[in-house]
């Protein structure tokens, strides 16, 4: 029996995981658990085979730096992150923590079992493209990558600045992508725009502090 750890804080999504996984005769539940901090010292004492694990969990845990460390010390566990974010730097932060495969929740039971089955035999399955948002009147494909970064800042709360000083560009260059995010988008001013991201769930403020 293959077994499959459980890392989701949102209890009914949890619960239909764990019936996901109870009703396949392929697979064992080896664990479920609210929160990443814990997953790689339950790896450490249990008999894990891949982890289906979420994003953002309880404590404010990451699971995809949960991954990072997951990979460095057990690197035969295969990983699944599965999440219902948007975040646009998931995808590309997954691959580079070592994640085997990503998807989002929406997927139905047999969709997610298929997503193991196929990472179990050894493919790395990740969605084309993160999920269409609309802010504003704009479409997110619509962003260069560095107006998302220069408004994931925003969104944290950062200052010009703060910006500029993190990104290594002029405090100039800063006003002005928040200002063309701004004629894009249509709002009125810094705050409407940072809380319309937020809300939306483009860019989410988590790395590590080193990050």
């Amino acid at each position: 029996m293959i077994k499959v750890l459980l890392v989701e804080d949102d209890p009914m999504a949890r619960q239909l995981l764990e019936i996901y996984i109870e009703r396949n005769e392929q697979y064992e539940l080896a664990g479920s658990l609210e929160t990443a901090l814990i997953a790689e010292a339950f790896c450490q004492k249990h008999h894990v085979d891949v982890i289906l694990m979420d994003v953002c969990t309880a404590m404010n845990s990451n699971g995809i730096d949960a991954a990072w460390d997951i990979k460095k010390h057990l690197p035969h566990i295969k990983i699944i992150i599965i999440t219902s974010q948007p975040e646009c730097s998931y995808i590309d932060r997954a691959r580079a923590a070592g994640v085997d495969s990503f998807w989002y929740k929406s997927s139905t039971s047999e969709e997610i079992i298929s997503l193991i089955d196929r990472t179990i035999a050894g493919e790395s399955i990740y969605p084309d493209s993160t999920p269409q948002l609309k802010l504003g009147d704009a479409w997110s494909e619509e962003l260069s990558e560095r107006e998302l970064e220069v408004l994931r800042l925003v969104v944290a709360g950062k200052t010009d600045a703060e910006i500029a000083d993190k990104l290594c560009i002029s405090v100039a260059t800063v006003k002005s992508h928040v200002q063309h995010m701004k004629n894009r988008t249509g709002f009125r001013n810094r705050t409407e725009l940072a809380v319309r991201a937020r809300e939306s769930g483009l860019v989410i403020f988590d790395q590590k502090p080193e990050e």
